[in-house]
């Protein structure tokens, strides 16, 4: 059971919170990217969080554990969103998620978006890749595949329809 904040004091309360959730976010982290030292390190960062909130947290009426998982779970869904900023990787200039065997992939991306994405041409692709995946305008896109703004938004179009049809066939 979880030791109540306001009952240790103000040098012990990180070590109490990361003796009593550091594993359980760890796992749940692991669970989502199934990459044990990415969860590690997304553990790491959620107590940070938890450190430079503390005042919010002994005020606050829902569980500790609960705020915790909650920004596990953002932490994690930042880092599937923005991977070129998660990692430098020697050597790559670019990660593309549905080539890459990056390990710190998230697991709904290796198991249901990568195997979709493949069925898409490379120019539907790349654009779904960066709109979606690298959080990248329209107009940015054009500008990094160097093709008209209108030329992406058609792209976005086509490919989001296939992904359609591919999903529910009887819709197509």
């Amino acid at each position: 059971m979880a030791t109540p904040l306001t009952a240790v004091p103000g040098s012990d309360l990180l070590g109490v919170i990361m003796r009593e959730h550091r594993d359980g976010l760890v796992s749940y982290a692991e669970k989502m990217l199934g990459d044990r030292g990415l969860a590690e390190d997304i553990a790491q960062e959620a107590l940070i969080r938890a450190w430079r909130n503390i005042d919010r947290l002994l005020g606050m009426e829902g569980s500790v554990r609960g705020w915790l998982f909650t920004v596990t779970r953002h932490l994690v869904i930042d880092g599937v969103r923005k991977p070129h900023a998660r990692r430098e990787i020697v050597g790559d200039a670019y990660n593309d998620p549905v080539s890459g065997t990056d390990g710190a992939e998230a697991v709904h991306n290796r198991l249901v978006v990568r195997p979709l994405l493949r069925k898409l041409s490379a120019e539907h692709r790349a654009v779904l890749v960066h709109i979606y995946l690298c959080d990248r305008t329209i107009q940015e896109t054009a500008g990094i595949l160097g093709v008209p703004v209108g030329t992406v938004k058609s792209r976005q179009h086509n490919a989001l329809r296939k992904l359609r049809a591919v999903m529910r066939p009887e819709a197509a």
